[in-house]
């Protein structure tokens, strides 16, 4: 039993160096992967467990663990999977939850115009570009290439 502790220590760590967790979620993520382990060891088919704690069977689909209206907010979104809130979603649904943004909206509804990061966390991204003039180099280089198809 020892080496599945340190199995699941080790699947836990990856995991953590991808993303931040408090105590209490490190903690619980250990037992858990420890619990699904044990259960792979002994030849028991695995289930899934939702935030709240309740088992699903192998195939059920878990209910969303936030609703689409308060997953996006001004400062922060949150994964509706997980319910881990964080600036941008993308990068989150690949490394934690295998799965593409666009599986992600069909999965919830989501309609295409809404963004998968924060508000404030878009904004300061596009004032950063404005500021850096990247939007006067992307016409440059626009009309250069319309300029040498011309030619």
């Amino acid at each position: 039993m020892s080496k599945l502790l340190e199995l699941a220590a080790e699947i836990v760590i990856a995991h953590v160096s991808q993303t931040s967790v408090n105590k209490e979620e490190l903690l619980a993520e250990i037992g858990e992967v420890h619990n699904v382990l044990a259960k792979l060891y002994k030849g028991e088919e695995s289930e899934g467990v939702t935030e709240s704690g309740e088992t699903l069977a192998s195939g059920a689909e878990a209910a969303p663990a936030i609703s689409v209206k308060k997953a996006f907010k001004k400062d922060k979104v949150a994964c509706m999977i997980c319910g881990k809130e964080m600036k941008t979603l993308a990068r989150h649904l690949k490394s934690a939850h295998e799965m593409t943004p666009k599986e992600y909206r069909q999965k919830f509804d989501i309609p295409k115009n809404q963004p998968l990061a924060a508000k404030n966390y878009s904004e300061s991204r596009r004032q950063m570009a404005i500021s850096r003039g990247l939007g006067d180099n992307l016409a440059k280089a626009r009309a250069k290439k319309a300029k040498s198809k011309q030619s």
